[in-house]
């Protein structure tokens, strides 16, 4: 498919030049983009604003009549670096996800900075926070104050209940309740939760449930092809829960001939390896949004040109997207949590070791690996060094080598 873009050269433009060089002349040349906005719903049905600069395509939110950007700003990285909200307005990337513990709480401090500056902005952001720590209706009420006090805000679009859910069970009705107090008190729109251990089967007994409006879910290119997770997705999207994807992108430095391979061959069809893997999950069309942490203007206008661009994956680059996910699978977590806190004796959150492993060695992110590491209660920390693995190394899908991983995170983060 044609995409309107010189495909060769679109992103070396953009590298030096922004978005701007290259979608001015297709602004002018089509019908002016338009982004849905009304009253307090953000890109609801209903008006039309236009707009100069092309904006990123909008999806419905599960059974909702809310329309959200299809690319998320995941604010994790964000602290004094308003500019980088302002590109994100600009281009239409008004879905924003962040959590009081990002960047120690200054995720949304530069949030709630950038609405006192534009208060305009509110009623056009779809935002979306999470009960960090929370486990019962007095911890979500007491963080949801807290995150509209930081953020300016009266209202949360989506809160997320349970941040790092790993099992249904803790989807309560005691949480039920308070979510549906919340809503009527018109403090929270939609309720959900986040998940990246167990992530299939959390999805599937979740849309059993009738009240999750939301799930906030570790998919990428990789869980494409996991046919538990698409059952889940599947279930999901039937039950009309609105899925955000995020963990969509994992940086490839070219330290193996499988990194070489595929930067080459997305280089080679004119886009990066990370704009393949945010089409890898944006061409699904159960997705409701694709989250992806961007905390410069060049990373914004990366990702927005590899939603703009109509050019869809050829089967080459699927194809060499799941080599690539055979051949580096051992250095992949899939979140299967059950199966590693089954395996190993007194010791559980081994993928919560895992993902703060992945956040310092391939998102170079030290602090949230830190701050995540930390969350891990002291009396599992204290035995990671000293567990015996084997058992969970046999019954691991990806054959990663769990002892080596789990003590170099004990080094570098404990």
């Amino acid at each position: 498919m044609s995409s309107g873009f010189n495909r060769r050269n679109f992103l070396k433009t953009i590298g030096v030049a922004g978005l701007g060089s290259v979608l001015a002349s297709k602004a002018k040349a089509d019908s002016p983009a338009t982004s849905k906005v009304e009253g307090n719903e953000p890109n609801a049905a209903g008006q039309k604003q236009q707009s100069e600069t092309p904006q990123v395509p909008t999806r419905k939110f599960g059974k909702t009549d809310t329309q959200v950007s299809a690319l998320c700003l995941g604010a994790i990285d964000i602290t004094e670096q308003q500019v980088v909200l302002h590109a994100c307005n600009k281009w239409g990337v008004t879905h924003w996800d962040t959590a009081p513990v990002y960047t120690g709480g200054n995720s949304e401090t530069c949030i709630g900075k950038y609405f006192a500056a534009n208060p305009d902005m509110r009623k056009k952001v779809f935002l979306a926070t999470k009960a960090s720590g929370a486990h019962d209706a007095a911890g979500l009420e007491e963080k949801l104050q807290a995150s509209m006090k930081k953020m300016n805000t009266d209202y949360i679009d989506v809160f997320y209940g349970v941040h790092g859910l790993n099992d249904a069970s803790q989807l309560t009705d005691e949480l039920k309740t308070w979510a549906e107090n919340a809503k009527k008190k018109g403090v929270i729109k939609y309720f959900g939760f986040t998940t990246h251990g167990n992530m299939a089967k959390s999805c599937f007994e979740a849309s059993k449930l009738g009240w999750v409006d939301a799930i906030l879910t570790t998919y990428n290119f990789r869980l494409t092809k996991d046919p538990l997770m698409q059952k889940a997705i599947d279930a999901c999207y039937k039950a009309g829960i609105a899925i955000t994807a995020m963990k969509t992108q994992k940086s490839v430095s070219v330290q193996t001939d499988e990194d070489k391979k595929l930067i080459e061959h997305f280089s080679a069809k004119g886009f990066t390896e990370g704009q393949a893997k945010i089409k890898a999950v944006f061409e699904d069309e159960r997705i409701a949004s694709v989250s992806v942490g961007m905390n410069s203007v060049a990373i914004v206008n990366q990702n927005v040109a590899a939603v703009l661009d109509k050019t869809t994956l050829a089967q080459d680059d699927k194809d060499a997207l799941a080599e690539y996910a055979s051949a580096t699978c051992s250095g992949y977590c899939a979140g299967c949590a059950h199966i590693c806190d089954a395996a190993v004796a007194g010791v559980s959150n081994i993928n919560d070791v895992m993902r703060s492993l992945m956040y310092h060695n391939s998102y170079g992110n030290t602090q949230l690996a830190k701050q995540t590491f930390a969350e891990i209660p002291a009396d599992v920390r204290s035995r990671l060094s000293t567990a015996d693995y084997r058992l969970a190394e046999q019954r691991c899908p990806q054959h990663m080598p769990i002892a080596r991983l789990v003590n170099e995170a004990v080094e570098k983060l404990a």
